[in-house]
């Protein structure tokens, strides 16, 4: 039996999304961040004479500017003086190797002295340990072992106190050296028992050293007060910044949104290119479709800027109108919420409202946020309601501040305490979210207080 094939001709009708440059680029603007977009318009304005700025800018000076505005993603504190003259060298580019040099030039020292800690300071690390060994240092001298060690007491001596030591015991050791009333058992302590201590194992680390717990507590307590990396803080690596592209401020009983255009350059078209479009009848072809491409590319930038301003704006306004009680209590009242809840109010699609919130931040009465930050998972409450895990951590870290520390509150007792709070959660998820807020097991938060 044969099956007889034929031909024939139909329609179908599907749909399909095609991705044209102008909608790609559209997609590309939106998902930058405000230096990304600073630095891809600049490159933008060098190549399309279409474009210009509508005043002359030093596109390095605002850059700088903005990063001179923008917050430190760390946050910020006081600081001893030792640490604010080393914060001071940071910001005028001083190294680490450079600050210590200085000083060592400074002390009076023989010429084969100066050359020996030049070396010795060349060899630290980052964090301002010495990197070879003191052996290894006297056969690439040519000197004798004692020489270096005799250099070496001389770049132990310079600041920030810890830098040259071989070890952390002995970086430790430094910086105790010039404290008042060192209890004398903590010498033991750091030599031989610092991993004990760093697994809470107070009362083990009492008995073998023969003294109280309560007196570990104090060792212990001190030693935290010590920096185990005296070099980092000439650390030679660039800060990320900062820059709020949206601000939300409080008016009355309401909350405003305002986009911080000063972060994006204003943008026209070249007059003179324009003019030139519209009075030449003389313009080679190929000089008129060149400009004309141009021409077309430069309106569609500027819309893209304009688009991109108005979804950051759109986002932002239904995740206040969403997340009002947390702008009103603060993180506790924090709820969950999807990328798809926002899009649905605002009528955009979810992969969009994840572009206009990966990377952009916005300035709060509360603080400073990444948009995605207001989008949480969350558990279910008696009341039938949901809350956030953020939410649920700020209630994990203000029941551990005001729990007894001589009786920290275990992981199970935590959950039971939030089961009474009508959260229901499991152990170990409050583990988790205790872990990912950096808060220690309740045996290493017990302390020994007299």
């Amino acid at each position: 039996m044969q099956v007889g094939m034929g031909y024939g001709l139909w329609q179908e009708q599907t749909q399909k999304l095609i991705m044209t440059p102008e909608l790609r680029q559209a997609i590309t603007v939106l998902q930058f961040s405000s230096l990304e977009l600073l630095d891809f318009l600049e490159s933008e304005t060098q190549h399309n004479p279409m474009l210009e700025v509508e005043r002359t800018i030093d596109w390095t000076e605002l850059a700088k500017e903005l990063r001179q505005n923008g917050g430190s993603q760390t946050a910020g504190g006081s600081y001893a003086p030792a640490q604010e003259e080393a914060q001071d060298g940071i910001r005028q580019g001083v190294t680490l190797h450079e600050h210590l040099e200085k000083q060592l030039r400074l002390l009076p020292l023989t010429g084969e002295m100066l050359r020996i800690g030049t070396y010795l300071i060349g060899n630290l690390d980052s964090n301002g340990y010495l990197t070879l060994s003191v052996e290894d240092c006297a056969v690439a001298l040519a000197v004798q072992k004692e020489r270096v060690l005799h250099a070496l007491q001389h770049v132990q001596s310079l600041e920030p106190t810890g830098v040259g030591a071989r070890n952390l015991g002995e970086c430790l050791r430094l910086q105790l050296a010039e404290m008042e009333n060192v209890p004398p058992a903590i010498e033991r302590l750091i030599d031989h028992y610092l991993e004990e201590v760093a697994q809470g194992r107070i009362t083990r680390v009492a008995g073998l050293l023969n003294v109280s717990p309560v007196e570990v507590q104090r060792m212990v307590d001190l030693l935290k007060k010590l920096d185990p990396k005296p070099g980092r803080m000439y650390s030679t690596e660039s800060p990320s910044f900062i820059i709020p592209d949206v601000t939300v401020e409080r008016v009355g009983s309401d909350y405003v949104v305002i986009v911080n255009d000063k972060s994006v350059p204003r943008l026209r078209i070249n007059d003179f290119y324009r003019n030139m479009l519209t009075s030449s009848d003389e313009l080679h072809k190929e000089t008129k479709d060149y400009i004309n491409s141009k021409l077309s590319h430069a309106l569609w930038l500027l819309k893209s800027i304009e688009q991109r301003r108005q979804t950051i704006y759109n986002v932002t306004t239904a995740i206040v109108e969403l997340q009002r009680a947390f702008f009103e209590q603060g993180v506790r009242a924090l709820k969950p919420l999807t990328l798809r809840q926002v899009a649905e109010k605002i009528g955009m699609h979810e992969s969009t409202v994840s572009r206009a919130t990966t990377g952009k931040y916005v300035q709060t009465p509360r603080g400073v946020f990444e948009l995605k930050y207001f989008f949480t998972s969350g558990v279910q409450t008696t009341s039938g309601e949901s809350a956030s895990a953020e939410s649920i951590k700020s209630e994990i870290k203000q029941l551990v501040e005001a729990e007894n520390p001589r009786k920290p509150l275990s992981d199970q007792k935590l959950t039971e305490l939030l089961q009474e709070k009508g959260i229901e959660i499991a152990r170990r998820t409050v583990a988790k979210y205790r872990e990912e807020e950096h808060i220690p097991s309740s045996s290493l938060r017990k302390r020994y207080e007299e």
